[in-house]
């Protein structure tokens, strides 16, 4: 008797008695602005010095062109705020293959002076890096998928295989780029997605062995680039001058700012010391600048922020806005928690950049274009009625005195 009640008082709750919010979430809006203002001035201060040597006197360089991508982000994103999120699940398939297209299309480039292909140039509009798209329309696909297929996510035709082929599909392109922190974030948003979408936790136990000796496979017998970032990760300070340069003047520059750091604009690092200090190491001059009280602020909003973000997925109206959400929240708290932990050697080089403070125009436009449809599934939140959480509560207080 006391099931079907409480049965029937949720089925209640559930047809008639959930309201969606009609504005956007002003809490993570709020947050996505200082997370943005905080790394635009960050990005100045790391990246003058730099612009002053390398383009010709022009100290506002990179900053200019990220302000211009963080404004059309800003604005694209509050267009995608509102429009109905279900809406991008036809577009999944789609996207996904356009994606694919662009990872083989970067490979045909001529690359850095370090063979590295991972943007397309564009003439005057600067350079594309499909991997940033790839990133999105991975959570896209996934969350289709998985939304579609929920009751059977147990089993492993759905729970896994489907996942693995595509996500295989992907890591290889990106591995012949090569972009080993491409290939972490996406592996790291793939088993979050699917841990949540609800893959038994065998098959991750699994995947780890096998991922695990295919690694070691990689370091130990094709010798390339990763196996030589993770012997300088080893031996830090064994080539300073060239090799462990970065590591070794981003622990400098961390371990100088002490508690409170040197001061905004003081750090002396950035003044051709510290290579890529506009970009995967920006989080060393905040350390040197603010110090580890500035550290922590920047660790705290993104605690915060993906907080408040699972929250948003929590109170989705259905799994796809759930899981579509989760996959976004995960994709910049992964590659955060990476960056910080590269930047402080706790893990070896993978040149991956800290969400809306590194310097790139793409992936600065595509994070903001990501943060309007996490505002879009906050417009349908589901909020039960004060009126009727009340109601549910008096009936069974009144049940259980019976």
């Amino acid at each position: 008797m006391k099931k079907k009640i409480n049965s029937r008082l949720t089925r209640n709750m559930n047809s008639r008695n959930i309201v969606g919010q009609k504005n956007m979430d002003p809490v993570f809006l709020i947050l996505v602005f200082i997370l943005l203002a905080f790394g635009l001035v960050m990005l100045f201060s790391a990246s003058f010095a730099r612009a002053y040597y390398y383009k010709q006197g022009n100290s506002f360089h990179f900053i200019s062109k990220q302000v211009i991508h963080a404004t059309i982000g800003v604005v694209g994103m509050l267009i995608i705020s509102k429009i109905d999120y279900n809406k991008y699940r036809k577009y999944a398939v789609p996207l996904f293959l356009v994606s694919l297209c662009l990872l083989v299309a970067v490979l045909f480039t001529k690359g850095d002076e370090h063979g590295i292909k991972r943007w397309i140039p564009l003439g005057p509009l600067g350079q594309f890096q499909p991997s940033e798209l790839m990133k999105f329309a991975l959570i896209l696909l996934f969350a289709s998928i998985i939304s579609a297929n929920y009751n059977k996510m147990k089993t492993f035709r759905y729970g896994v295989l489907i996942f693995v082929v595509l996500l295989g599909i992907v890591v290889a392109l990106m591995y012949l780029e090569p972009h080993l922190s491409g290939v972490v974030l996406m592996c790291s948003i793939a088993g979050t997605m699917m841990f949540v979408g609800g893959t038994k936790p065998r098959w991750f136990v699994i995947l780890f062995v096998v991922a695990g000796i295919a690694l070691i496979y990689i370091l130990l017998f094709k010798g390339n680039y990763m196996s030589g970032r993770a012997y300088y990760w080893l031996h830090p300070f064994s080539d300073p001058r060239d090799k462990t340069m970065q590591t070794d003047q981003s622990l400098l520059a961390i371990g100088s700012g002490g508690v409170f750091g040197l001061g905004l604009g003081q750090s002396r690092q950035k003044f051709m010391y510290l290579p890529e200090v506009h970009n995967d190491f920006i989080f060393a001059v905040i350390c040197e600048e603010l110090g580890i009280v500035g550290a922590v602020a920047v660790i705290v909003l993104f605690l915060l922020f993906c907080y408040k973000g699972f929250e948003i997925a929590s109170k989705s109206p259905d799994k796809f806005g759930t899981l579509m959400c989760a996959g976004i929240v995960a994709q910049f708290g992964i590659q955060a928690m990476f960056n910080i932990a590269v930047v402080t050697a706790t893990v070896p080089n993978t040149g991956i950049s800290l969400p809306f403070f590194s310097y790139g125009g793409t992936a600065l436009a595509m994070q903001l274009f990501e943060m309007g449809v996490v505002l879009s599934v906050s417009r349908h939140s589901i909020t039960p009625k004060l009126s009727d959480i009340t109601h549910i509560g008096r009936k069974r207080v009144e049940k259980s005195r019976n």
